[in-house]
């Protein structure tokens, strides 16, 4: 579909080689017509996803000569004059987050009246993080005729909306929409919030783990968790958007290289995230939005390989629960709590939900 020249939505879930799938097309096409201008433009949600697709650039494009940039916000000053001095050597392909690339369309250093190829990848994150307006500015500098590719791991209104927009007569390829990867070994344990740090305590010291990441749905979670399981003696480092980045840089490269054995984060994370060889994924609370269930587990048992993840669910969590079962069409394996931590609540969703009522509808979180 990309070789042949039409406009394509892509809804797939992570670890599918998506990355791969729309990458050889444009290098291959780059290649042929010994292009030295920059006829590719991608646009990720996150700095550390742009750099991913960098290297896989690199990669795949060794023995060929194409040349690519990630373009992102962060750093200082010397950051940025690299990305300048990029863009006037007309790099071939650019991987950018959405605000910095406009920072340089407005400088008029960039120039994007050649792009024939436009690919928006993890579609719906950039839309979680609002930069749908940004997004559309962008693509007010590009030619009108153009290659739109579009890949998101779910297809809500707003992408279609987007789609309709931006893209014309595009096809549409799903693949495997809203299932975990066949790999993951899915358990879950019913939990009271006094049980779940000494059981994550528990999992992570009697079980055959190296390379774990655990996930909460706020930063605060998120640093007072940290603190407890480093207080525990475990090699853990937090990851969160308070770390300037190169704090973030040095704990991902220190998790990538496997001297760091544990991560906690929060659903940011999910998504900026591509190491192999995770063996354990552990969701420290419910995550809000059943699809960001999705999004955690899928750090594991990517590209065939297999993996485990652990949910703690709380008696607050049980509808949360229920409705991500309902969304991957399966139950998930219940666990019973080791005998020290006590008794644990009785899985009744139905009661779950008295604890909301009279609250105000939940909005979707900020970004953290």
């Amino acid at each position: 579909v990309i070789m042949g020249g039409d406009d394509l939505i892509g809804c797939a879930q992570t670890g599918t080689g998506k990355t791969g799938a729309f990458l050889l097309p444009v290098i291959n096409h780059i290649a042929q017509n010994h292009t030295h201008q920059t006829t590719v433009l991608i646009l990720t949600p996150t700095r550390e996803l742009a750099q991913q697709i960098d290297q896989q650039v690199e990669g795949l494009a060794y023995f060929t000569g194409v040349s690519s940039l990630a373009v992102f916000g962060g750093g200082d000053g010397i950051v940025y004059e690299q990305q300048r001095r990029g863009i006037q050597n007309n790099v071939n392909i650019i991987i950018a987050t959405p605000g910095r690339l406009i920072a340089h369309l407005t400088s008029g250093v960039l120039k994007l009246n050649h792009i024939q190829h436009l690919i928006l990848d993890e579609a719906d994150r950039m839309l979680d993080m609002g930069f749908n307006d940004d997004i559309v500015r962008i693509i007010s500098y590009l030619p009108k005729k153009r290659q739109t590719l579009l890949f998101s791991a779910t297809m809500p209104a707003r992408i279609r909306k987007l789609a309709n927009t931006v893209m014309h007569n595009p096809q549409q390829i799903n693949i495997a929409l809203s299932q975990p990867a066949v790999g993951i070994d899915q358990q879950a344990y019913m939990v009271g919030d006094s049980q779940k740090t000494p059981l994550v305590k528990h999992i992570l010291k009697n079980g055959n783990y190296t390379s774990i990441i655990i996930f909460s749905s706020t930063k605060d979670k998120v640093k007072a968790v940290y603190k407890e399981l480093k207080n525990a003696n475990l090699k853990i480092s937090a990851f969160h958007s308070d770390l300037d980045q190169s704090e973030r840089e040095q704990i991902l490269l220190n998790f990538k290289n496997k001297s760091l054995p544990i991560i906690i984060g929060t659903d940011a994370l999910s998504r900026g995230i591509d190491v192999e060889g995770i063996d354990l994924v552990l969701n420290y609370d419910v995550p809000p939005d059943p699809e960001d269930y999705i999004h955690r587990i899928g750090r594991t048992a990517r590209a065939l390989t297999t993996g485990t993840a652990i949910t703690l669910v709380n008696e607050r969590d049980q509808l949360r629960f229920q409705s991500i079962e309902k969304l991957i069409d399966r139950s998930i394996d219940r666990k019973v709590l080791p005998p020290e931590l006590g008794e644990a609540p009785v899985f009744r969703p139905a009661r779950a939900g008295s604890f909301n009522r009279g609250k105000k509808p939940f909005n979707k979180r900020k970004p953290s």
